[in-house]
């Protein structure tokens, strides 16, 4: 690895000119990655409801319908709007009463199911379909031409016009994201490091490798919104440890050298081995991920995974050859630290241990407690901002058309119309059950089928389906909701063995049972992962048992505090931020356990070999958890996207819990335990004999 340390220090300006050149394409994969906005999207494809969202967007195009509300708005002007919007380029139709009825015929004479379809005491409602998918680019100019067209008493809403601004304020967002993170780090490692300039290549070093990260998402085709707003931040904050690892290393080697290219080298080869161990146990959180039913887990996880890997590759190459070329300034402008030698609290750590263990006791039942009652939520709409104009707008169609969550049923057309009138009945007086509407039941015995439009028939009726709307009082992910659906869904069975109910509250109940069983695995997967490679670097059945144990303290502490603070969390943090604290984080336990075992080996007993430890790791751990901390919290305070904000919110308060945690309480567990730790523990004592392992090998 020394040759490999060499080759980077003395060719470090071609290593520079390869990775300035390596943004080129980075730049354009970036740009070509296809952003997705819809989380129900990544339900799997094979579920009922995914099936019938699938007939609804390709047969029915219900995906692209905008729902248009105009308040207090003479008829000829509505009419006018409706003719503007239907000249619009995208645009297939535009329905409303005008294509039933002359707009002269008072509203109080319509039939009651079309007029309260269409009528509310002082709006009316038009719906408008696409001629492409909602997320399209056509579609999204589209609403943006709309909203051109439209005044303040009109107020646009539906799937397409929620992506739109979700886009909007996703691309608005995100930069400001990322330069908050860069700049709080920036701020952390000024004070925490000796150095004024490291702190900017650390950030040139990283950011390079955030840009190689994000070029290659062009390889998947796709990443949602979430892994757009949170991966370069994360990214940031799970990687720098490599850096500071690093650059600690080269500065130790220039005490025993006066030639800078040689100590880098040493400094590569003893760090490179370290980075990739540590590196481990993170990518193997974010790769647990990966086996969720639910396609976000997969997508935050390769792309996490794969960052950290472009991290650790950054880190023995492009960093190197940086801190090489700007060495001079680097050492012109160093200054002292604001953290303290922490003398005191290793003391007070290890005169105080088994009071520690206590703590832990008194810990672990509330937050046990707390993290199990954490209220979640699966309400999408619920994580954008409420003054969104399409979320004002999706509120008024719950609230004035009672449209709080809108069931869509797909019936094969072969179902004879004696028996969907029959259906219809028995759903109606389910209940809850608000209106239904099907094609039959829409025209009324006092309208003649020859007299309704074709856009009017195809809105039901098309490709061998027929589709009923049902509109429900309950809101979605709610027990109330759950049991209706599978009321309605036994009704339309009875009538129709192959009939699909979808839409929101259907993806919403689906979403919620695949989230519980995607928690369990994911939860029991980055353990055994995390615990295999701590198994397999320390040689010990104890030792991943006591980090592992002590990290999933530090995340039931974390998960109980909504709980006692009575907030709810979005469902994504429930099942990811175990991972990514565990694979963060407990590089520190790693760190602290190794330097008391290397103590322990050199003679020292229990109590001064964790003093050692702790004071030659304190300082790298805080400084490591509070850049952590600071790349994710300006994003949560910032973010008004809930999911991004709530998340980030975990995850930075994660870092600092695991980082008390791993101080205090590890050190405790250590102590009480190491007579247990020797004997579970291969060569705890003495250092292994490398001549004997060779020997052993040939």
């Amino acid at each position: 690895m020394e040759r490999f340390g060499n080759f980077i220090a003395k060719h470090r300006i071609i290593i520079l000119i390869i990775a300035i050149v390596l943004l080129l394409p980075s730049i354009y994969g970036t740009v070509s990655t296809k952003i997705n906005y819809d989380i129900l999207t990544y339900l799997p494809e094979d579920l009922n409801s995914m099936q019938g969202q699938k007939i609804l967007d390709e047969t029915f195009q219900k995906a692209a319908t905008g729902m248009l509300i105009v308040e207090d708005m003479e008829k000829k002007d509505v009419l006018t709007i409706k003719e503007k919007i239907e000249k619009v380029n995208g645009v297939e139709s535009v329905t409303w009463i005008s294509d039933l009825l002359d707009i002269t015929v008072p509203k109080e004479m319509l039939p009651e199911d079309i007029r309260e379809v269409f009528y509310r005491e002082n709006s009316t409602l038009m719906m408008i379909q696409f001629k492409e998918g909602g997320a399209t680019e056509a579609t999204q100019q589209s609403i943006a031409n709309i909203r051109k067209i439209m005044n303040k008493q009109c107020f646009l809403s539906g799937m397409s016009a929620i992506i739109k601004d979700t886009i909007e304020l996703a691309d608005r967002d995100t930069p400001i994201y990322v330069a908050l993170a860069v700049i709080l780090a920036i701020i952390v490692l000024a004070l925490t490091l000796e150095s004024t300039i490291v702190p900017i290549i650390f950030m040139v070093s990283i950011g390079m490798g955030i840009a190689y990260n994000f070029g290659s998402n062009i390889f998947l085709g796709e990443i949602s919104y979430i892994t757009k707003s949170l991966a370069a931040v994360l990214q940031l904050g799970v990687t720098m440890d490599f850096s500071i690892f690093l650059l600690h290393r080269y500065e130790d080697e220039l005490r025993n050298t006066d030639d800078k290219n040689h100590a880098m080298a040493r400094a590569i080869s003893n760090t490179a081995s370290s980075i990739f161990g540590s590196s481990l146990t993170t990518i193997a959180g974010f790769l647990a991920l990966g086996i969720m039913n639910l396609g976000i887990g997969k997508d935050i996880g390769i792309v996490m995974a794969k960052g950290v890997l472009i991290g650790v590759i950054c880190t023995i190459t492009l960093l190197p050859a940086l801190i090489l070329v700007f060495d001079k300034v680097i050492h012109r402008f160093n200054h002292g630290t604001v953290l303290p030698s922490f003398n005191g609290v290793s003391n007070f750590i290890t005169n105080h241990y088994k009071l520690l263990i206590i703590l832990i006791i008194v810990l672990f039942i509330p937050a046990f407690y707390g993290q199990s009652k954490t209220d979640v939520y699966y309400n999408l709409d619920e994580s954008l901002p409420k003054d969104m104009a399409s979320i004002e707008a999706l509120n008024k169609l719950k609230e004035e058309y009672d449209m709080t969550t809108t069931h869509m049923i797909i019936i094969d057309d072969d179902v004879k119309n004696y028996k969907v009138n029959k259906m219809i009945k028995d759903i109606e007086d389910t209940p809850g059950i608000e209106k239904v509407l099907g094609f039959d039941k829409f025209i009324g015995p006092s309208i003649p089928q020859s007299f309704i439009p074709d856009e009017i028939k195809e809105t039901f009726v098309k490709g061998g389906y027929k589709l009923l709307l049902v509109n429900s009082e309950y809101r979605a992910a709610t027990d109330q909701l759950n049991t209706q659906i599978a009321q309605i869904k036994d009704i339309v069975h009875k009538y129709d063995k192959n009939g699909m109910i979808t839409g929101e509250g259907a993806l919403t109940k689906d979403l919620v049972e695949i989230a519980d069983v995607d928690f369990k695995r994911v939860s029991i997967a980055s353990i055994t992962a995390v615990f295999a490679i701590i198994l397999l670097l320390f040689m010990s059945i104890s030792i991943p048992i006591i980090l592992v144990g002590i990290i999933e303290l530090a995340i039931f502490i974390n998960m109980a505090i909504p709980y006692y603070m009575g907030t709810t969390i979005p469902f994504i943090a429930s099942i990811v931020i175990g991972c990514i604290q565990l694979g963060a984080t407990v590089d520190y336990a790693i760190l602290l356990s190794t330097r008391f075992r290397e103590e322990i080996r050199n003679g020292h007993n229990k109590i001064d070999a964790m003093q050692i430890a702790l004071k030659s790791s304190i300082r790298s751990i805080v400084t490591s958890a509070l850049t952590f901390f600071s790349s994710t919290i300006g994003v949560a305070f910032i973010a008004r996207i809930e999911i991004v904000s709530g998340l980030s919110m975990m995850i930075a308060r994660g870092a600092l819990i695991s980082m008390f945690v791993i101080i205090f309480l590890l050190p405790a567990v250590l102590l009480l335990a190491e007579g247990f730790v020797s004997v579970t523990s291969r060569n705890w004592k003495t250092k292994p004999n490398l001549k004997s392992l060779t020997k052993g090998r040939n």
